[in-house]
């Protein structure tokens, strides 16, 4: 039988391996309440503050992508089961391009 734990162990550190490889060292300002936040936090969950705020930073950027509105434009685009689909003029396709742009120019790993 398979020593599963170990199996598991090799996943999670390939995972982190590839997850360190993308990653950049930024430098931001924040208030002096925040950071008192981010150490109860990391504290309080035994995290290295670094890392517990590069977690929360990417949940909240996921989230504001998962909540950018749609407004549908005039244009179809497509039809789905007999229904037009309009173009969105909201703020996600102006974002999707210039993260496009920043993407091609900006070199990761």
């Amino acid at each position: 039988m398979p020593n599963n734990h170990v199996t598991k162990l090799l996943r999670e550190l390939e995972q982190q391996a590839t997850e360190r490889s993308t990653q950049v060292d930024c430098n931001f300002t924040i208030s002096a309440e925040d950071l008192i936040k981010v150490q109860a936090l990391a504290e309080m969950y035994q995290l290295p503050s670094d890392e517990l705020v590069a977690d929360l930073l990417h949940t909240v950027l996921l989230e504001i992508e998962e909540k950018m509105p749609y407004r549908a434009g005039t244009k179809v685009i497509r039809m789905e089961e007999g229904d037009p689909v309009y173009e969105d003029i909201g703020p996600m396709p102006r974002y999707m391009a210039i993260k496009n742009r920043l993407s091609k120019t900006t070199k990761i790993a």
